[in-house]
């Protein structure tokens, strides 16, 4: 049997703008947002109704963060809840010229 090399692609760090999606960036940032929320709840064992109970936050709002059903979450928002989930969210920022998009290059290894 013939081995077939194995295709390796390198990515940017941000699947949505390897995948050339509208408002990558956002999109990286709400995920990112919406996975520490996640990871809140596993830690502190919590159901959705019970984070709604110590949030006030919709409890289906937190099924849709589960289900990563982002679409209708902005950035503060998300924010706000991970604060009423008593975590301190800090924000770095780095604006400099967009490259023009290059698909990945693969590499080949046998």
């Amino acid at each position: 049997m013939t081995k077939q090399p194995i295709e390796i692609v390198r990515g940017s760090g941000n699947i949505f703008r390897d995948l050339n999606l509208p408002n990558a960036d956002l999109e990286q940032l709400r995920s990112i947002l919406a996975a520490r929320i996640i990871k809140v709840l596993d830690d502190k064992g919590l159901s959705v109704r019970q984070a709604h109970e110590i949030t006030g936050i919709a409890a289906a709002d937190f099924s849709r963060i589960r289900r990563t059903r982002l679409d209708r979450f902005t950035i503060d928002r998300m924010m706000a809840i991970l604060n009423r989930l008593g975590q301190q969210v800090e924000v770095s920022v780095s604006v400099h010229p967009r490259k023009k998009h290059k698909p990945a290059t693969p590499e080949l290894h046998p």
